[in-house]
Formats: structure tokens, C-alpha cells, sequence
């Protein structure tokens, strides 16, 4: 018969040893306690452990849960961080705008919308920046394969004059004005006779019509008095015309002669600025190094393709980026319109469905969907 723990046997007789345990209450209960405790590790052990990951588990589960959590909300932060620089406008001096991978635009002339990424300049090389140059110059003579001077003229007479005339006034105002002046006084030798009074009267929807009207008599007069009525084909002889500097030397050269040119107008400064071709201000400056970057006989196409996409798409004030064919290469890109049908509505002439600055536009530009100008008063 087996003895109970407690050192009684089946029956409920205390031994000697139950009773001497008993009256020590040490040393019988001592000894049989430590196996008890040893059994009680084994015995809890499975319960410990189940219990220590049960109680682990929930720590874990949050970790587990907040991990997601944290990575989506720095995901998202910097989501809003990059858009911010997409949509965000900002004035750029040297540094440039920084756009989002995800950013993306409708490129007119593209497929599809496109990955549009800022490329920062100042890390370019002097050769990267020329191919940069070049391929962007090529993009647009695809946007703008009919791009013309934007002024109406015959003959080299009457573009010089014009070209004088468009100062701080519209190509447009100059087209629906020169028509009368023109039919008046076909040559130089009848402008160079003419009332100022009268001519200033015609001038006048030009605006400084008083100053313009002493420019192109006295154009007219040096003329006839120094090259038999006809315009030399020369700069240096050119840029001695009263009224005739650089910018309207090299209209006539490049459109009237065939002779390569840069017109470094408003337009043309703007933009090359902002592409960063080149930090100068002073145009002198600006045609030389533009001028270095591409072949001489670029020069004269480069200054049309340039002057044609600042007066339809970059514009001064608000750019249509979104609707831009060069975004992927541009470093300011976001300083305009990024939304692709916002930006659409910006555009102007035959981009934007609307009449050009030409009465007489060269029948490329009719063929390409652009319309002829309203003569002056229609309308």
C-alpha cells in the first residue's frame, strides 16, 4: 500500500515518521516540498510559456500594426512634400525647383503623360549643357515647325521699319498699322519726304508714335542719302540706322538676307534665364554665350522657336508647364500651371485656337491649323 504525502497510509494511520514530521513541522515536509517544486516548474512551464507569448502577443500586434502605420504617414508626408513642389510657385534665381518622381504632365506633341523630373543645372558640365540646349531647340522646331518672324513685310524696307516700330507695342499692333503707312509711302525716299505729321497719325495706334515717327524718317533719310535707298546687309552698317540696334539688325539679317542672327528679345531673355543656359541680364551678353552654345547657322531658327514658345506656352507671368513639350528637360519646371487641362487654357494663338499675329501668315502656318490676324478695327 502507497503512503499519502502527508505520511499517513490508506487507512488513516499516522506512522512514526508522519508523527515526528508532524511535531517538527520541518524536516518530512522540507524534503518532499523541494520535489513538489520541482514538479511544479515542469508543471507550470507549458502555462508560463504559453502565457509569457500570450501576454508578448499583443506587444507584438501593436508593433506589428504601428509599423505600417508609421511608414504610411512618412510616406504620405513626403508625398504632400513633393507635390507641394510640383504645385508651389516659386521664384528661381539659380537654384531649381525640385519636382516629385510621381509628378506628372500631359506633354503636348507626347503620346502619353509623361514622367516629368526637375534636372538641377548646376551640377551640369559645359557638355551636358549643350546637349541639354540643342535637344530642347530640336523639340521645339517639331512643336513649331512653321515658326516665321511674326511681323509682315516684302522686302527689307519694310521690315527694318516694322521691326523699329515694334518697340513696346505687339507684332499684331505693328501688322494692322504698317499697311497704311506702307501704302502711302511704298519706299524710302517717300518716307524719307513725308509730313511728320501725318506719319505720326498713322504711327499712332503703335503707342510713342511721336519718337517712332523721327526713327523711321530719319532710318529712311540715312538710307537714301548713304546706300541708294536700299538696306545694307552688314550689322556694322545697320546698327548706325537711327533706331536700329542690335536685336532689329539681326531681325533683318536672319528673316530679309539669310543671314544668321540672335534676336535677344523679352521673350527670348526670359526664357533662356529660366531654362539656365545662362545667367546674364544684358543682352550683348545673353546673344554671345546662347550663341556658343549652338552652330551659327541655328541661330537664326533658334531665335524663332524660342520667341514662339515664350509668347504661346512660357509665359512671363504664369507658365503653361502642364501643357509644356519640353517639361522633362526644363529646370523650372512647377513655377507655372502643372494641372495638364488648366494649363491647355493658357495657351494663346493657333495653340491655344486662336487668330495669330500675322495678316499675311506664310501658307505653313494655314496649313498647320493657324489663322490670319484681323486687320485693324475689325472686329
Amino acid at each position: 500500500m502507497k503512503k499519502a504525502p502527508g505520511g499517513a497510509t490508506a487507512g488513516g494511520r499516522k506512522t512514526a515518521a508522519g508523527k515526528k514530521a508532524a511535531a517538527t513541522g520541518k524536516a518530512a515536509p522540507a524534503k518532499k516540498a523541494v520535489p513538489a517544486k520541482k514538479k511544479a516548474v515542469p508543471a507550470k512551464s507549458p502555462a508560463a510559456k504559453k502565457a509569457a507569448p500570450d501576454k508578448a502577443a499583443p506587444d507584438k500586434a501593436a508593433a506589428k500594426k504601428a509599423a505600417p502605420e508609421k511608414a504610411a504617414a512618412k510616406k504620405a508626408a513626403a508625398k504632400k512634400a513633393g507635390a507641394a513642389n510640383v504645385t508651389t510657385k516659386k521664384a528661381i534665381k539659380k537654384k531649381p525647383v525640385v519636382v516629385s518622381e510621381a509628378a506628372t504632365t500631359d506633354v503636348q506633341g507626347a503620346s502619353a503623360v509623361q514622367t516629368v523630373s526637375a534636372r538641377p543645372p548646376a551640377a551640369e558640365s559645359r557638355t551636358a549643357l549643350v546637349r541639354r540646349a540643342r535637344r530642347i531647340n530640336r523639340e521645339l522646331a517639331e512643336v513649331f515647325p512653321y515658326a516665321h518672324p511674326e511681323l509682315d513685310f516684302d522686302n527689307p524696307f519694310q521690315l527694318v521699319v516694322a521691326t523699329v516700330l515694334s518697340a513696346q507695342t505687339t507684332d499684331l499692333r505693328v501688322n494692322q498699322t504698317t499697311p497704311a503707312l506702307f501704302a502711302k509711302y511704298p519706299t524710302p525716299e517717300d518716307l524719307a519726304a513725308a509730313n511728320p505729321e501725318e506719319v505720326e497719325e498713322i504711327l499712332r495706334p503703335t503707342g510713342f508714335f511721336r519718337a517712332k515717327t523721327k526713327s523711321v524718317m530719319g532710318l529712311s533719310k540715312a538710307l537714301v542719302e548713304n546706300y541708294g535707298g536700299e538696306v545694307p546687309g552688314r550689322l556694322e552698317e545697320l546698327v548706325k540706322l537711327p533706331g536700329v540696334g542690335r536685336k532689329t539688325a539681326f531681325v533683318v539679317l536672319g528673316n530679309a538676307f539669310g543671314r544668321p542672327g540672335i534676336t535677344v528679345d523679352t521673350h527670348f531673355q526670359r526664357l533662356v534665364r529660366r531654362w539656365q543656359w545662362t545667367e546674364q541680364t544684358d543682352p550683348d551678353k545673353i546673344e554671345a554665350e546662347i550663341g556658343a552654345l549652338f552652330p551659327k547657322s541655328d541661330w537664326t531658327d533658334l531665335s524663332h522657336h524660342v520667341i514662339w514658345h515664350g509668347r504661346r506656352i512660357c509665359h512671363a507671368r504664369k507658365p503653361a508647364c502642364g501643357a509644356c513639350p519640353i517639361a522633362p528637360l526644363c529646370p523650372a519646371y512647377g513655377e507655372g500651371e502643372t494641372d495638364p487641362e488648366k494649363a491647355k487654357k493658357l495657351l494663346k494663338y493657333e495653340k491655344g485656337g486662336f487668330p495669330g499675329q500675322r495678316l499675311n501668315p506664310p501658307q505653313s502656318y494655314l496649313d498647320a491649323g493657324g489663322k490670319p490676324a484681323p486687320p485693324l478695327g475689325a472686329g
